[in-house]
């Protein structure tokens, strides 16, 4: 009986060394291809995916910074600019408004604008972009998000059927948020990966 618990125990000891061993080359993984994005060249819609909105109507710091980084790939390539994102449950008005209200102060022509207000999740996010960018003729987009997210982001965009070039904003670098982001994303990637290539309805 105790050999049999030994042997259990040695069992689980193992599969949660393994588990831990997979989690962590996952998150090398999200490493690898976050510094793997190639540099976009030329583009005719920039697609700025949306993340926290105070409950005060400030952009968090990751927004901003995504938003800083639209206005400056607009300003090297003018062109229309959509901004997707729907209202969370502290969140004032749709993340999508906010976005298009604060790109417009940075300078960028409300005409140029598009929302998406209704997008819960990055395959929403690039669902919703992409009628959008169908219905205004256009065929090379460049997306817009967090370094950590960029890589997954255009995966479900070729997976969709965009090909999409990709523009990563920064993010905090201290190490809690760092592991939190990267910690995350490799889950995410696994999700990615069970909806497109095993067919799972998650």
């Amino acid at each position: 009986m105790k050999k049999t618990k030994r042997r259990i125990g040695k069992v689980l000891l193992i599969l949660v060394a393994l588990g831990v061993l997979c989690y962590m080359a996952l998150i090398g993984y999200v490493v690898y291809r976050e510094k793997h994005i190639p540099q976009p060249s030329s583009y005719d819609a920039i697609i700025v995916l949306g993340a926290q909105v105070q409950a005060n109507g400030e952009p968090s710091v990751q927004l901003r910074w995504r938003l800083d980084k639209a206005v400056e790939m607009y300003l090297a390539s003018p062109c229309s600019v959509i901004v997707c994102g729907a209202q969370g449950t502290d969140e004032p008005a749709p993340e999508a408004y906010i976005m298009r209200d604060l790109l417009i102060a940075d300078g960028i022509p409300a005409e140029t604008v598009y929302t998406d207000p209704t997008s819960t999740d990055t395959y929403q996010n690039i669902r919703n972009a992409k009628t959008i960018i169908e219905t205004l003729g256009l065929s090379s987009p460049l997306i817009i998000t967090s370094d950590y997210h960029l890589s997954r982001a255009m995966d479900i965009a070729k997976a969709e059927g965009l090909a999409a070039q990709g523009a990563a904003s920064p993010t905090k670098q201290e190490l809690q948020y760092w592991l939190k982001n990267h910690g995350r994303e490799a889950l995410a990637f696994v999700k990615f990966w069970l909806i497109y290539y095993v067919g799972l309805n998650l």
